[in-house]
């Protein structure tokens, strides 16, 4: 058991890390997209802004907003693991995320782009955390798969 206490004093000092890092903190001006996102139930809130080439692939991802360490260090998680590859593979890098939040796969299973993701795996014990984690995943999710929806592309 004491191993367990020693991994998750490191995956809090990931959390704390990632939380207090200000990699991609802040705004994209111009964007191609824009997002907000809000968890009613604690207050976390999400802006997120996003770049993309022309082959549809995410080169920049930046989000502002405030909430506790868990929102925030999983929204630049996110940013880290989604810039550079396919809007598609963004797709199936969140599902899978929200997948491994739901329980529904081992945080082992996840991608390999995924790797630094399993700090969150042990918040999948506390249900209302689970939402405070998915936030800035489902506001991405949600605008990408639906044109006009969450996601307004920006006026250049």
């Amino acid at each position: 058991m004491e191993g367990d206490s020693e991994l998750q004093d490191l995956y809090r000092e990931v959390l704390l890390d990632y939380f207090r890092s200000g990699t991609h903190k802040g705004k994209l001006d111009p964007a191609d997209y824009h997002s907000h996102g809000l968890n009613p139930v604690c207050g976390d809130e999400i802006e997120l802004t996003l770049c993309a080439t022309k082959d549809g692939r995410i080169s920049a991802i930046r989000f502002s907003g405030h909430g506790c360490v868990i929102s925030q260090a999983s929204s630049a998680m996110m940013a880290e693991a989604l810039e550079g590859v396919s809007v598609e593979r963004a797709k199936e890098l969140v599902a899978a995320f929200k997948d491994m939040m739901l329980s529904k796969i081992s945080p082992e299973a996840l991608p390999k782009e995924l790797e630094a993701i399993n700090a969150l795996a042990g918040v999948r014990k506390i249900a209302v955390r689970v939402k405070c984690a998915t936030l800035a995943w489902n506001t991405l999710l949600q605008g990408l798969n639906r044109p006009g929806g969450v996601f307004q592309e920006s006026e250049r």
